[in-house]
């Protein structure tokens, strides 16, 4: 007398499947839409879904994960080329200084993509106010 598998709620996505779209910079909800309309703009509504963004706001949050990550990557890198290598500090400059730019502006997309994903799976700023 076993059941068969919980199937889990077709109208709900799926947890893994927000985030990836997140940091593929689509809707979380539908996946399909555009999340962004300029480099760090959030459109206001999904074309695809219609899902409604204006009440998302992730302010600066990726913006603190993306220094921790690439200041930890490059500082990091830069400490084991200067123990194991000793170059002189120009080298240091010509590597380092295009590495953080890139992996900065690299990763400020999909970070702010998940964050949104983060707050909609969550349920963040969708709370009902009684007026």
């Amino acid at each position: 007398m076993t059941e068969g598998p919980i199937q889990p709620d077709a109208t709900q996505p799926a947890r893994i499947h927000a985030i990836r779209a997140g940091l593929l910079c689509r809707c979380p909800n539908c996946g399909k839409g555009r999340l962004f309309s300029g480099f760090l703009k959030v459109v206001d509504t999904c074309a695809v879904c219609g899902f409604d963004f204006t009440r998302l706001n992730t302010g600066d949050g990726a913006a603190i994960f993306v220094m921790q990550i690439a200041g930890g990557i490059v500082v990091f890198t830069a400490l084991f080329v200067e123990i194991a290598y000793s170059p002189p500090m120009w080298v240091h400059l010509v590597i380092f200084l295009p590495l953080v730019l890139i992996l900065s502006l690299g990763l400020m997309r999909p970070g702010k993509g998940a964050m949104i994903a983060l707050q909609m799976r969550n349920k963040a700023g969708q709370a009902s106010r009684d007026d």
